[in-house]
């Protein structure tokens, strides 16, 4: 009897150990997956950032917050993912609410200049960098940034400052080194010579020669003066255009101008125009803004006399991509023709091809000249074509296009043009 409960005993003694070090293992086991947790979350949001998965790597620092909604390093990386999907407002929230516990990351002070910069509140982003840079006084990215806003800002000699500061902490900064030659290669003025050429199957080969100056003065005001004279239809004309700009706001401008030409009946003799723009910020991956513009434009000849109302809009995507669509409604009234209104429209895509180059596609309908000799109310028309846009130098590039215009009647018209621009 004695021996049975010996025996017995030692039995629930083993099985007591072997439940003590069950539990242990257990324990040993969550601790592990819990710090595995914690800690493998941010290379695997990292790896997705590197892949371009930004769906992705938020899903994963939502579920983290979901877990750890007091995570800061959580909430930091949702600010930048949000900042990069263009959805500026909550990322900047994010930012906000971290710098509330920690003032002095300069890391989230920088993403959040970023986030102020796209959303083209330039003041507010230098105020972060000035922040961030008292911390870190050395840091070449802040310094770049610092003096990317300054030159936004129009403060350009201590852009300069800047941009050498940040060579004397990393003298292979390629950006900083660009950045600071096309500083000094800084200009107000665009000069601009240029000859069109127009091939008609039904008349003589009619041609355009250019030349126009135009000036920004500063951050509000500019100025376009141009001469061009004219050879066609067996006729010749000049005309003088002169107009200005002024900048409301950073979002708003208006521009007024007109021009005059010596009596004929290729262009207009006198001409006067306005135009109201506005630029919207949209916080949108596939997007970067909106310029939205209205037209009035007024064409007097000999006898007759053209309105065009005219609307364009211009939407920039990523990586140097841009749409345009031009409407125009004209009204016209030559002699011997009844006053009527009819549209025209055309639109075009510009993109990038090399670091110099750029170039563009376009189509219209419609008549886009309203001579008295070629008058929008005798034909339809539609037209295609592209150009090529390629920088010599801060100071030189040069444009040139070709286009192809077939209209009713069996009459085309083949046009080319080139222009050499220099900026001092």
């Amino acid at each position: 009897m004695i021996v049975s409960e010996k025996i017995l005993s030692r039995q629930l003694l083993g099985l007591a150990r072997r439940i003590a070090v069950g539990l242990l293992l257990l324990l040993l086991s969550l601790e592990f997956l819990a710090g595995q947790t914690t800690d493998d979350w941010q290379p695997r949001v990292r790896n997705l950032v590197e892949n371009q998965h930004i769906e992705a790597a938020l899903t994963i620092v939502e579920e983290r917050l979901a877990n750890a909604p007091e995570d800061m390093d959580a909430h930091g990386w949702r600010g930048r993912l949000l900042a990069w999907k263009g959805r500026w407002s909550e990322g900047e929230t994010e930012f906000r609410l971290v710098l509330d516990k920690f003032p002095n990351d300069t890391e989230i002070l920088t993403a959040l200049a970023d986030v102020l910069l796209w959303r083209k509140n330039y003041a507010g982003a230098l105020l972060t960098l000035d922040r961030a840079r008292q911390i870190s006084p050395s840091d070449p990215e802040i310094l770049s940034r610092r003096a990317r806003v300054l030159v936004l800002l129009g403060r350009n000699p201590e852009a300069r400052l800047e941009y050498q500061q940040t060579l004397q902490f990393d003298s292979q900064n390629e950006d900083a080194r660009t950045a600071l030659a096309d500083l000094r290669e800084n200009t107000k003025h665009e000069l601009r010579i240029g000859e069109d050429v127009d091939l008609f199957n039904y008349a003589n080969t009619g041609q355009t020669q250019g030349v126009s100056l135009n000036s920004r003065w500063n951050q509000r005001w500019s100025t376009v003066f141009s001469v061009n004279t004219y050879q066609r239809f067996d006729q010749s004309a000049v005309k003088f255009l002169a107009s200005t700009a002024f900048h409301v706001t950073a979002q708003d401008w208006i521009t007024v101008g007109s021009a005059i030409a010596n009596s004929q009946s290729i262009v207009p003799t006198s001409e006067a125009f306005f135009e109201y723009g506005h630029g919207f910020r949209i916080e949108n991956g596939w997007f970067r803004g909106l310029e939205s513009s209205y037209q009035q434009h007024w064409f007097w000849y000999q006898g007759a006399h053209v309105l065009t109302l005219n609307t364009s809009q211009m939407v920039y995507f990523p990586h140097g991509w841009s749409w345009t669509l031009n409407v125009t409604g004209a009204r016209t009234g030559f002699v011997g023709t009844p006053v009527e209104w009819a549209p025209s429209g055309w639109t075009k895509i510009s993109f990038p091809l090399q670091r110099r180059v750029t170039g563009n596609v376009f189509f219209a309908v419609g008549s886009e000249t309203f001579e008295q000799m070629d008058q929008i109310g005798r034909f339809s028309a539609h037209a295609f074509g592209g150009g090529l846009r390629y920088q010599f130098t801060a100071r030189q590039d040069i444009n040139g296009y070709v286009a192809r215009q077939n209209r009713n009647q069996g009459q085309t018209d083949t046009s080319c043009g080139l222009s050499y621009g220099i900026h001092f």
